[in-house]
């Protein structure tokens, strides 16, 4: 993924970050979740058509259409105010390929941050899976998640990429992933989701769905 769509990336988590936890409106977060997905499906689509049969390069490029198609299927799914169910279990889809790339990433490309970055995503994805599909009462959790996410995993990444500081060696990435991934495991013991139904009612996802039970 190029280090300015990874940027818009992180722009999009966050904001739907904060639509989970009510700072943005559905409707309106869907708007910029199409202006993103929009990119993200128009880039890959180029970088495939000028990769000259370059099978890393293609493979990439492929990874970018997971994001263009979950921010094109939320935004289309808050406009129209669709049930939520099917972005859910496309992002069970999706967390499955992701650790396949995270894999790839470990063990063919040797990019060992990058590996745990698609890791942080699997995770992420799982979450949506869980709150859309099995209405699991964890909004409020998935939100903070995402825009932890939209920092660690892309924004930081792609800016100090683009202005040619990334320079990260084997342990330093082996540390902060394995640091990154304890702390949402943390996070969630120490952020429990409501197990009362008037809690569980309290916290609503915009992505399609009502209430979250």
């Amino acid at each position: 993924m190029s280090n300015v769509g990874l940027l818009y990336v992180g722009a999009v988590l966050f904001v739907n970050g904060l639509m989970l936890l009510g700072k943005i409106d559905g409707k309106s977060a869907g708007i910029f979740n199409l202006f993103v997905g929009a990119l993200q499906v128009v880039f890959p689509f180029y970088i495939i058509a000028t990769a000259q049969g370059d099978a890393t390069m293609i493979f990439s490029a492929s990874g970018i259409f997971l994001f263009g198609f979950t921010y094109l299927y939320v935004g289309i799914t808050n406009l129209t105010g669709a049930d939520g169910s099917g972005v859910g279990y496309y992002s069970l889809w999706v967390a499955i390929l992701a650790v396949g790339y995270s894999i790839a990433n470990f063990f063919y490309l040797g990019d060992v941050m990058f590996g745990f970055i698609w890791l942080m995503w699997a995770y992420l994805w799982t979450l949506f899976y869980l709150l859309l599909a099995k209405r699991k009462p964890i909004g409020e959790y998935t939100g903070w998640i995402a825009i932890v996410q939209s920092w660690i995993t892309c924004t930081i990444p792609a800016f100090v990429t683009m202005i040619g500081i990334w320079e990260i060696t084997t342990l330093t990435a082996i540390i902060l992933g394995v640091g990154a991934l304890s702390f949402f495991v943390l996070f969630y013991l120490v952020k429990k989701p409501p197990t009362s139904l008037n809690e569980t009612e309290k916290l609503q996802s915009d992505l399609g769905s009502e209430k979250l039970n």
